[in-house]
């Protein structure tokens, strides 16, 4: 699927991607996304939480897009007596986050590299190395000369510090996109790309557009703040599902009915699908039985507006995931084809 902005866009993804930003870590992508809106002549503000707002511009009928820039992360629990570090979980899977090499990021010394090993894990040495994963047994083995807590110390790690894995990005032959973190950053790219786009183009937009990149989405209070109370409209931009029974696939922009969280706003969600088949933009409806989103959090704190969610397909969500770019344009195309007048 040949785009005008498809190369910036995936730049951007591969940008986002490279910025460390597990739960709680988000000053360095926070910073980014202020530089990135600011030279293209916006005038974004952070949260103090964290997070970045920006108004797109537009007249009336206030709307706001969200899409999360944290991330699946841990942070260290102890440190062990024999120099590894045990894993204080905050989103990973322990059953698929093994022998992923890892950032140890401490609060005043740098950081420091390592990987996600089950404890004893050589299987010459060790009979139950097949013993079911938790993060009991999982621990970050450094690459460091480190085989005391002293040692540890001695290079500033402390618990609490974070601990952020490789994304292991790329795009395929097939333009097929395999990371970590797609949820939610394909998303937050298209997005700065949509911004982008209305910068280069001078498109007119059909209402006030803003865009609200949220920080805590993935422990359930990221679209808590942020919102201007005169907002009437909340579109979370995510990921969309790919798995069984989903009708969704990676090349795909999902348009979901309902979630774990009940269903998405009915008039709204019917003017998605509208404006998708209008400008032949390839969608799916689907309802995702384990998922919450930013606009969720903001109903429950209290926001009368109207809410939705769409976003590109992604399979194996939380896990070492995939998309295609198509998904990615796909979405864009949803966003333009429902906001541009």
């Amino acid at each position: 699927m040949e785009h005008k902005y498809k190369e910036y866009m995936l730049q951007q993804l591969e940008n986002l991607l490279s910025i460390d930003s597990p739960t709680g870590y988000h000053y360095n992508i926070q910073n980014y996304l202020v530089n990135e809106l600011t030279q293209m002549g916006y005038q974004p503000e952070t949260l103090r939480k964290g997070g970045v707002k920006v108004n797109l511009g537009g007249e009336r009928h206030p709307i706001m897009m969200l899409s999360h820039t944290d991330t699946l992360g841990c942070v260290v629990k102890y440190i062990k007596g024999n120099g590894r570090l045990a894993i204080s979980n905050m989103t990973l899977n322990p059953n698929n986050i093994e022998t992923e090499t890892v950032k140890v990021i401490t609060r005043n010394h740098g950081s420091y590299e390592g990987t996600i090993q089950l404890s004893n894990a050589s299987v010459h040495v060790n009979k139950e190395v097949n013993t079911a994963r938790d993060f009991d047994n999982l621990e970050i083995v450094l690459d460091e000369d480190v085989k005391s807590v002293d040692d540890v110390k001695a290079l500033g790690i402390n618990p609490g510090d974070f601990i952020a894995v490789n994304p292991r990005y790329t795009v395929t032959s097939k333009e097929y996109i395999k990371s970590r973190f797609l949820d939610d950053k394909a998303s937050a790219a298209v997005l700065i790309t949509f911004a982008k786009m209305l910068k280069e183009e001078s498109i007119s937009l059909s209402r006030n557009v803003w865009l609200n990149f949220t920080s805590f989405e993935e422990i359930g209070h990221g679209g808590a703040t942020g919102i201007p109370v005169e907002m009437e409209d909340l579109l979370s931009v995510d990921m969309g599902c790919v798995g069984e029974n989903i009708t969704c696939t990676e090349k795909m922009v999902s348009i979901c009915a309902k979630d774990s969280g009940g269903p998405y706003h009915y008039e709204f969600t019917n003017e998605l699908i509208e404006a998708a088949k209008r400008d032949g933009v390839d969608y799916a409806i689907d309802v995702y039985n384990f998922y919450g989103s930013d606009v969720e959090c903001s109903l429950r704190a209290g926001y009368d507006v109207r809410y939705a969610l769409i976003g590109p397909g992604v399979y194996a969500s939380h896990g070492y995931e995939r998309t295609h770019v198509d998904g990615m344009l796909h979405t864009l195309d949803l966003i333009k084809s429902y906001l541009v007048g």
